[in-house]
């Protein structure tokens, strides 16, 4: 698979890096990376926050060929912690490498699946203990989760890879019901505020998230968000 950086591509690398550097500030990160795949073309599309020296060798070395951590994420559906593939020769391959332009090997990979058959992985990174990264990720997997697929759904709206994400059509209350979540609402919360079922709240989000094509609530909010069907709180 041949590796295209969104870094070329005109008008996209201050918005897109604004984005991950975002990530970066607000979740205490030292590096955050996505890779989204084009389903129609074949091709990975990348932008990072890496040093271009980091960036040109791994590209050069076409690294990604060999990167486990992308590998382990293309297989998931759940958040791929690198201190799991740390025995991995492929890994022990790039990050002995990648340790020589001072990337550590704590991380995490979050894939996004699209409803189009469109693929999307945030990667995250900080250099510290293992006991640091542990409480770290305790801390922040919760709301990187929707994070990632508000960033990977901005993309793949964008003009490199095309157009290819349509607005599902929620219902009024399935977007109320998003948006009460959204706010840091429980399911009984709303139910109270809505004065309707607990049951019914969560039929309307199965929904949702049916429609949006997430795997959790988390992840539909985050999709809702990128997609501008509600807002952040």
């Amino acid at each position: 698979m041949k590796l295209h950086s969104l870094h070329d591509v005109p008008h996209s690398e201050e918005r897109f890096t604004g984005y991950l550097k975002g990530i970066c500030d607000t979740f205490e990160f030292d590096d955050a990376a996505y890779a989204g795949v084009n389903p129609a073309s074949g091709t990975m599309h990348a932008i990072v926050t890496y040093d271009k020296d980091w960036q040109d060798h791994y590209q050069d070395q076409e690294l990604h060929n060999l990167d486990p951590t992308l590998q382990a994420a293309m297989r998931s559906v759940a958040p791929v912690d690198w201190m799991r593939l740390r025995h991995d020769s492929n890994f022990r391959a790039v990050f002995d490498q990648a340790r020589d332009f001072g990337i550590g090997e704590c991380g995490l990979t979050i894939p996004i699946r699209g409803p189009y058959g469109e693929f999307g992985m945030l990667s995250v990174t900080r250099k510290c203990s293992e006991a640091e990264w542990a409480k770290l990720k305790r801390n922040v997997l919760a709301e990187l989760q929707p994070v990632a697929s508000h960033v990977h759904d901005h993309i793949m709206q964008s003009e490199p890879l095309t157009r290819i994400l349509h607005h599902p059509n929620l219902s009024l209350r399935e977007i109320e019901i998003l948006q009460w979540i959204a706010a840091g609402k429980s399911q009984q919360d709303i139910a109270d505020i809505l004065s309707i079922s607990n049951r019914t709240v969560e039929v309307h989000l199965r929904s949702a998230r049916e429609k949006l094509v997430a795997l959790t609530t988390a992840q539909a909010v985050g999709r809702a968000i990128g997609l501008s069907l509600i807002y952040p709180s």
